[in-house]
């Protein structure tokens, strides 16, 4: 009997030891930042760049048996553009956990209203590590999404020509895409300015150092659609 306890006692130790020892990915991840971006500013290679590059940090994380979609909108054409391309109706259906297995949102109503779990501690990357936000440094908070608050495209009107930097093929010195703050914090207190999704536009263009420019480094959300 004795034994028996000991072993037991053992087993439960080389168990909490594995435990500790395992990824914070090994949680069944639904949505991550990008550790990085592609490299090249906002030039995602559209969003099948982009989904691409979901799928292979995903995949390297551990949790690449998903379908992975970048949260990105595309630019209307028209006000009645039946192409046009919003970011929420690209990710599922939820609900959504980060990589320490937190929930951030249920559905899509819920992840586009006040009661979202959407905060600097919880918005984590791929690899379960916070993204610098504003107060440090690099600030990397500008986080590309090219859509309004409700997660919907922009119309094709002054001065939302193009919210999305060419559909994300452009990563040079024209152009402008929409971020949001994933740290929720901005120079005012405003809705606008602690939107993770549509705080402000890019400035000074597409490229990687236009972004950095403002806050950002060409990071953008991914959820897992299925």
């Amino acid at each position: 009997m004795h034994n028996t306890k000991k072993t037991v006692r053992i087993l439960a130790g080389a168990l909490v030891m594995l435990g500790a020892s395992l990824p914070a990915t090994a949680v069944d991840m639904s949505f991550f930042i990008t550790s990085a971006g592609p490299g090249n500013g906002a030039n995602l290679g559209g969003l099948e760049g982009a989904d691409r590059h979901c799928e292979t940090l995903a995949a390297t994380a551990g949790a690449g048996k998903r379908t992975w979609r970048a949260y990105l909108s595309t630019q209307a054409a028209a006000l009645n553009d039946t192409n046009v391309v919003h970011a929420r109706d690209r990710i599922g259906t939820g609900p959504w956990f980060n990589a320490k297995g937190v929930l951030i949102a249920r559905n899509v109503d819920e992840l586009h209203s006040p009661h979202s779990n959407l905060t600097k501690a919880t918005l984590l990357d791929e690899k379960g590590q916070m993204v610098n936000g504003r107060t440090e440094k690099p600030n990397r908070h500008d986080i590309l999404t090219g859509s309004r608050p409700d997660g919907t495209a922009f119309p094709p009107s002054p001065p939302f020509h193009d919210m999305t930097c060419g559909n994300w093929t452009k990563g040079g010195d024209e152009g402008m895409a929409m971020t949001g703050h994933h740290d929720r914090a901005g120079p005012t207190g405003d809705a606008w300015a602690t939107s993770w999704n549509s705080a402000h536009p890019t400035r000074g263009g597409c490229s990687q150092k236009a972004l950095q420019s403002t806050g950002g480094d060409g990071l953008f959300y991914c959820f897992a659609e299925k």
